[in-house]
């Protein structure tokens, strides 16, 4: 997600989770496929309720699969991620998943981001804007 609103150029707005260890991560907004839904319907929808920013998207940034065990079973996850024009809406941590939310400038990005995979993805937000412009 990345806003334009010149307070201090383009941002991404990032959610931040309490891991098990108490730690604050920060990633990109994520989460599953509903019925019926596209993977750009789903980005637009999970944004808007992690993070209060209604979205329009500009661009694919790319597809992440990674593992991870919840409840005693290992799962795989596919996330395809999107760069979304901010268009409304109000930045919010009112999902219950979501610790904070924050718009970070987009230099500051990798230093914030919790894993390494969403670093990569994030390095090709700012040619996809001169793109879009």
């Amino acid at each position: 997600m990345v806003a334009d609103d010149g307070v201090s150029g383009p941002r991404a707005a990032l959610i931040g989770r309490t891991d098990r260890r108490g730690r604050l991560l920060w990633s990109l907004p994520k989460g599953h496929i509903e019925e019926g839904e596209t993977p750009e319907d789903t980005a637009v929808r999970e944004v808007a309720e992690e993070t209060g920013i209604i979205g329009e998207v500009l661009a694919p940034l790319g597809i992440i699969d990674f593992w991870f065990v919840a409840e005693g079973r290992r799962v795989h996850k596919t996330v395809h991620h999107f760069l979304l024009r901010a268009i409304g809406g109000a930045l919010s941590d009112a999902d219950v998943e979501v610790t904070e939310v924050a718009w970070v400038p987009l230099d500051e990005l990798s230093g914030r981001l919790a894993y390494a995979d969403e670093r990569a993805l994030v390095e090709r937000a700012p040619a996809l804007l001169a793109d879009s412009a």
